[in-house]
Protein backbone atom coordinates (compact mmCIF):
# COMPACT_ATOMS: atom_id res chain seq x y z
CA UNK A 1 0.00 0.00 0.00
CA UNK A 2 1.63 3.25 -0.73
CA UNK A 3 1.82 5.74 2.03
CA UNK A 4 1.32 9.56 2.70
CA UNK A 5 4.01 11.44 5.61
CA UNK A 6 2.59 14.33 7.51
CA UNK A 7 2.99 15.63 10.98
CA UNK A 8 0.43 18.05 11.57
CA UNK A 9 -2.37 17.10 14.17
CA UNK A 10 -4.63 18.86 11.77
CA UNK A 11 -4.34 16.34 8.30
CA UNK A 12 -7.79 14.12 9.05
CA UNK A 13 -5.51 10.37 8.66
CA UNK A 14 -9.12 9.00 7.89
CA UNK A 15 -9.07 11.02 5.11
CA UNK A 16 -5.89 9.54 3.40
CA UNK A 17 -7.28 5.87 4.65
CA UNK A 18 -10.27 6.15 2.64
CA UNK A 19 -8.07 7.13 -0.48
CA UNK A 20 -6.64 3.86 -0.02
CA UNK A 21 -3.58 5.01 0.62
CA UNK A 22 -1.37 4.29 4.14
CA UNK A 23 -1.03 7.66 6.64
CA UNK A 24 2.10 8.42 8.56
CA UNK A 25 2.29 10.36 10.92
CA UNK A 26 5.84 11.22 11.47
CA UNK A 27 7.30 12.33 15.04
CA UNK A 28 10.78 13.03 13.41
CA UNK A 29 14.51 12.50 15.46
CA UNK A 30 16.81 14.74 13.91
CA UNK A 31 19.01 14.00 11.96
CA UNK A 32 22.89 14.87 10.78
CA UNK A 33 24.82 14.34 8.00
CA UNK A 34 23.65 14.79 4.54
CA UNK A 35 20.01 16.52 3.98
CA UNK A 36 18.14 18.42 1.67
CA UNK A 37 17.94 20.66 4.94
CA UNK A 38 21.64 21.53 6.27
CA UNK A 39 21.48 23.40 9.56
CA UNK A 40 20.20 27.13 8.76
CA UNK A 41 20.04 30.26 11.21
CA UNK A 42 16.18 30.64 11.66
CA UNK A 43 14.85 27.21 10.72
CA UNK A 44 13.25 25.38 13.23
CA UNK A 45 15.03 22.36 14.25
CA UNK A 46 11.65 20.44 14.16
CA UNK A 47 10.62 21.73 10.60
CA UNK A 48 14.00 20.43 9.62
CA UNK A 49 13.95 17.14 11.15
CA UNK A 50 10.26 16.64 10.05
CA UNK A 51 11.91 17.45 5.78
CA UNK A 52 14.83 15.36 6.00
CA UNK A 53 12.82 12.18 7.72
CA UNK A 54 9.73 12.71 5.12
CA UNK A 55 12.36 12.75 2.01
CA UNK A 56 14.46 10.08 3.29
CA UNK A 57 11.17 7.70 4.05
CA UNK A 58 10.73 6.60 0.30
CA UNK A 59 6.55 7.59 0.72
CA UNK A 60 4.81 8.64 -2.41
CA UNK A 61 3.35 11.90 -1.26
CA UNK A 62 4.50 14.69 1.89
CA UNK A 63 1.71 16.65 3.22
CA UNK A 64 2.07 19.77 4.85
CA UNK A 65 0.49 22.47 6.39
CA UNK A 66 0.14 26.03 7.28
CA UNK A 67 -0.07 25.79 10.78
CA UNK A 68 2.86 28.20 11.21
CA UNK A 69 5.31 29.88 9.14
CA UNK A 70 8.19 27.32 9.54
CA UNK A 71 5.99 24.26 7.82
CA UNK A 72 5.35 26.83 5.00
CA UNK A 73 9.08 27.04 4.67
CA UNK A 74 9.04 23.48 5.03
CA UNK A 75 7.07 23.01 2.06
CA UNK A 76 9.03 24.78 0.18
CA UNK A 77 12.43 23.09 0.75
CA UNK A 78 10.74 19.82 0.33
CA UNK A 79 9.69 20.82 -3.04
CA UNK A 80 13.24 22.23 -4.37
CA UNK A 81 15.04 19.52 -2.54
CA UNK A 82 13.14 15.82 -3.25
CA UNK A 83 11.48 14.75 -5.73
CA UNK A 84 8.46 13.24 -3.97
CA UNK A 85 5.26 14.90 -4.64
CA UNK A 86 4.12 17.31 -1.47
CA UNK A 87 1.22 19.16 -0.80
CA UNK A 88 0.45 22.08 1.39
CA UNK A 89 -3.06 22.31 3.35
CA UNK A 90 -4.26 24.96 4.02
CA UNK A 91 -5.60 25.26 7.56
CA UNK A 92 -7.45 28.60 8.44
CA UNK A 93 -5.86 30.36 11.53
CA UNK A 94 -9.56 31.55 13.06
CA UNK A 95 -11.91 28.09 13.52
CA UNK A 96 -15.07 30.15 15.13
CA UNK A 97 -16.63 31.02 11.48
CA UNK A 98 -18.80 29.52 8.59
CA UNK A 99 -16.17 30.52 5.91
CA UNK A 100 -13.51 29.27 8.01
CA UNK A 101 -14.78 25.97 8.03
CA UNK A 102 -15.64 25.97 4.30
CA UNK A 103 -12.28 26.89 3.76
CA UNK A 104 -10.82 23.78 5.62
CA UNK A 105 -13.44 21.82 4.03
CA UNK A 106 -12.82 22.62 0.44
CA UNK A 107 -9.16 22.50 1.14
CA UNK A 108 -9.62 18.10 2.32
CA UNK A 109 -11.72 17.87 -0.95
CA UNK A 110 -8.67 19.52 -2.73
CA UNK A 111 -6.16 17.06 -0.82
CA UNK A 112 -8.66 14.22 -2.26
CA UNK A 113 -7.98 15.26 -5.81
CA UNK A 114 -3.85 14.85 -4.66
CA UNK A 115 -4.22 11.97 -3.42
CA UNK A 116 -5.90 10.73 -6.36
CA UNK A 117 -3.49 11.37 -8.64
CA UNK A 118 -1.26 9.70 -6.16
CA UNK A 119 -2.89 6.32 -7.41
CA UNK A 120 -5.27 6.57 -4.60
CA UNK A 121 -9.23 5.72 -4.88
CA UNK A 122 -11.97 8.11 -4.87
CA UNK A 123 -13.04 8.64 -1.53
CA UNK A 124 -16.88 7.49 -0.66
CA UNK A 125 -19.19 8.20 2.34
CA UNK A 126 -19.45 5.05 2.70
CA UNK A 127 -15.83 4.36 2.81
CA UNK A 128 -14.74 7.46 5.11
CA UNK A 129 -17.38 6.48 7.61
CA UNK A 130 -15.91 2.99 7.91
CA UNK A 131 -12.27 4.26 8.45
CA UNK A 132 -14.21 6.69 10.91
CA UNK A 133 -15.59 4.17 13.42
CA UNK A 134 -12.60 1.65 12.86
CA UNK A 135 -11.82 0.75 17.06
CA UNK A 136 -8.32 2.18 16.31
CA UNK A 137 -9.15 5.56 14.62
CA UNK A 138 -8.41 8.84 16.69
CA UNK A 139 -10.73 9.44 20.03
CA UNK A 140 -9.67 11.75 22.78
CA UNK A 141 -8.77 9.96 26.03
CA UNK A 142 -8.18 11.12 29.59
CA UNK A 143 -5.96 9.25 31.47
CA UNK A 144 -7.65 8.51 35.10
CA UNK A 145 -5.85 9.74 38.06
CA UNK A 146 -5.92 6.87 39.98
CA UNK A 147 -3.83 5.93 43.63
CA UNK A 148 -0.17 6.59 42.67
CA UNK A 149 2.26 8.29 45.08
CA UNK A 150 4.22 9.89 42.55
CA UNK A 151 3.41 13.49 41.67
CA UNK A 152 1.12 14.17 38.39
CA UNK A 153 2.59 16.74 35.90
CA UNK A 154 1.38 17.67 32.53
CA UNK A 155 3.54 18.78 29.73
CA UNK A 156 2.41 21.47 27.52
CA UNK A 157 3.88 22.45 24.06
CA UNK A 158 3.90 22.39 20.02
CA UNK A 159 5.23 19.30 18.87
CA UNK A 160 8.34 16.48 20.37
CA UNK A 161 10.88 15.11 18.10
CA UNK A 162 11.83 11.85 19.12
CA UNK A 163 14.89 12.31 21.54
CA UNK A 164 12.32 14.96 23.24
CA UNK A 165 10.65 11.83 25.45
CA UNK A 166 13.58 12.33 27.51
CA UNK A 167 11.55 14.33 29.72
CA UNK A 168 8.57 11.60 30.53
CA UNK A 169 11.56 9.20 31.76
CA UNK A 170 13.24 12.02 33.72
CA UNK A 171 10.05 12.90 35.42
CA UNK A 172 9.52 9.39 36.46
CA UNK A 173 13.01 9.44 37.77
CA UNK A 174 12.03 12.61 40.05
CA UNK A 175 9.52 10.64 41.37
CA UNK A 176 6.35 12.28 39.18
CA UNK A 177 4.73 10.48 36.26
CA UNK A 178 3.34 12.41 33.10
CA UNK A 179 -0.75 12.67 33.79
CA UNK A 180 -1.17 14.42 30.55
CA UNK A 181 0.17 15.29 27.72
CA UNK A 182 -0.39 18.21 26.45
CA UNK A 183 1.91 18.49 23.36
CA UNK A 184 1.18 18.35 20.12
CA UNK A 185 2.62 15.12 19.38
CA UNK A 186 0.21 14.26 22.42
CA UNK A 187 -3.29 14.06 23.30
CA UNK A 188 -3.74 17.15 22.15
CA UNK A 189 -3.19 16.90 19.25
CA UNK A 190 -6.25 14.58 18.62
CA UNK A 191 -9.18 15.56 16.89
CA UNK A 192 -12.56 14.85 19.49
CA UNK A 193 -14.42 11.56 19.55
CA UNK A 194 -16.45 11.38 16.30
CA UNK A 195 -20.34 11.57 16.83
CA UNK A 196 -21.00 8.56 15.08
CA UNK A 197 -24.96 10.31 14.15
CA UNK A 198 -23.21 12.67 12.19
CA UNK A 199 -21.08 9.94 10.67
CA UNK A 200 -24.38 8.50 9.34
CA UNK A 201 -25.41 11.26 8.13
CA UNK A 202 -22.37 13.81 6.60
CA UNK A 203 -19.13 11.81 7.06
CA UNK A 204 -16.48 14.23 5.59
CA UNK A 205 -18.21 17.44 7.10
CA UNK A 206 -17.84 15.94 10.70
CA UNK A 207 -14.71 14.93 10.03
CA UNK A 208 -13.60 18.49 9.01
CA UNK A 209 -15.75 19.45 11.94
CA UNK A 210 -13.48 17.50 14.62
CA UNK A 211 -10.23 18.23 13.10
CA UNK A 212 -10.66 21.78 13.11
CA UNK A 213 -11.32 21.58 16.37
CA UNK A 214 -8.11 20.87 17.69
CA UNK A 215 -7.15 23.16 20.04
CA UNK A 216 -3.18 25.16 19.65
CA UNK A 217 -1.80 28.28 20.24
CA UNK A 218 -1.56 29.02 16.97
CA UNK A 219 -5.80 29.29 16.36
CA UNK A 220 -7.21 33.00 16.50
CA UNK A 221 -8.49 33.17 19.21
CA UNK A 222 -6.66 31.10 21.18
CA UNK A 223 -9.19 30.24 23.63
CA UNK A 224 -10.38 27.10 23.44
CA UNK A 225 -6.58 25.81 24.00
CA UNK A 226 -7.56 27.05 28.10
CA UNK A 227 -11.25 25.31 27.59
CA UNK A 228 -9.36 22.46 26.63
CA UNK A 229 -6.70 22.49 29.30
CA UNK A 230 -9.38 23.22 31.99
CA UNK A 231 -11.44 20.60 31.47
CA UNK A 232 -7.90 17.67 31.14
CA UNK A 233 -5.86 19.62 33.88
CA UNK A 234 -8.98 18.80 36.14
CA UNK A 235 -10.06 15.39 35.12
CA UNK A 236 -6.23 14.15 35.83
CA UNK A 237 -5.02 16.04 38.81
CA UNK A 238 -1.98 17.65 37.54
CA UNK A 239 -0.26 19.58 39.89
CA UNK A 240 2.65 21.11 37.88
CA UNK A 241 3.30 21.97 34.68
CA UNK A 242 6.34 21.56 32.30
CA UNK A 243 5.96 24.15 29.50
CA UNK A 244 8.67 22.78 26.43
CA UNK A 245 8.66 24.99 23.16
CA UNK A 246 11.70 25.52 20.44
CA UNK A 247 13.48 28.80 20.52
CA UNK A 248 12.30 29.39 17.24
CA UNK A 249 8.95 29.14 17.97
CA UNK A 250 7.14 32.60 18.63
CA UNK A 251 3.90 31.10 19.03
CA UNK A 252 4.49 28.89 21.91
CA UNK A 253 6.74 31.24 23.57
CA UNK A 254 4.65 34.17 23.46
CA UNK A 255 2.30 31.57 26.12
CA UNK A 256 4.58 31.50 28.85
CA UNK A 257 3.52 33.91 30.56
CA UNK A 258 0.27 34.23 30.00
CA UNK A 259 -0.15 30.38 31.20
CA UNK A 260 1.61 31.04 33.88
CA UNK A 261 -0.61 34.05 35.21
CA UNK A 262 -3.94 31.71 34.04
CA UNK A 263 -3.09 28.10 35.10
CA UNK A 264 -2.60 28.39 39.08
CA UNK A 265 -0.29 25.97 38.81
CA UNK A 266 3.57 25.72 39.16
CA UNK A 267 5.06 26.33 35.41
CA UNK A 268 8.43 25.17 34.25
CA UNK A 269 9.65 26.40 31.03
CA UNK A 270 11.75 24.31 28.89
CA UNK A 271 13.33 25.59 25.81
CA UNK A 272 15.21 24.16 23.33
CA UNK A 273 16.98 25.04 20.34
CA UNK A 274 16.53 21.58 18.82
CA UNK A 275 20.00 21.17 17.66
CA UNK A 276 22.52 19.86 20.17
CA UNK A 277 21.70 16.69 22.27
CA UNK A 278 19.17 17.41 25.17
CA UNK A 279 21.34 18.13 28.31
CA UNK A 280 20.00 14.87 30.32
CA UNK A 281 22.02 16.25 33.37
CA UNK A 282 20.70 20.16 33.27
CA UNK A 283 17.43 19.03 32.58
CA UNK A 284 17.25 16.21 35.20
CA UNK A 285 18.83 19.14 38.11
CA UNK A 286 15.57 21.58 36.87
CA UNK A 287 12.72 18.59 36.45
CA UNK A 288 14.20 17.11 40.21
CA UNK A 289 14.36 20.95 41.90
CA UNK A 290 10.42 21.17 39.78
CA UNK A 291 9.38 17.44 41.70
CA UNK A 292 11.00 18.28 44.83
CA UNK A 293 8.67 21.99 45.15
CA UNK A 294 5.42 20.16 44.32
CA UNK A 295 6.24 17.15 46.75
Amino acid sequence: MKTIVYSCPYVPAEWIAAHGLLPRRLVPLPAEGASIAPRAEGLCPYARAFINEAAAAGAEGIIVTTLCDQMRRAYDLLVRGTITPAFLLNVPKTWQTVAAQRLYLDELKRLGRFLVRLGGRTATREGLATEMIRPDAHAACTAAPGRDARVPIAVLGGPLMQRDRVLFDLVEEAGGRITLDATETGMRGQPRPFDRRRIAEEPLMELADAYLGIADASRRPNSELYVWLRKELAATGVRGVLFHHYVWCDAWRAELARLKEWVGLPVLGLDSDGHDETNPARLRTRIRAFLEMLQ
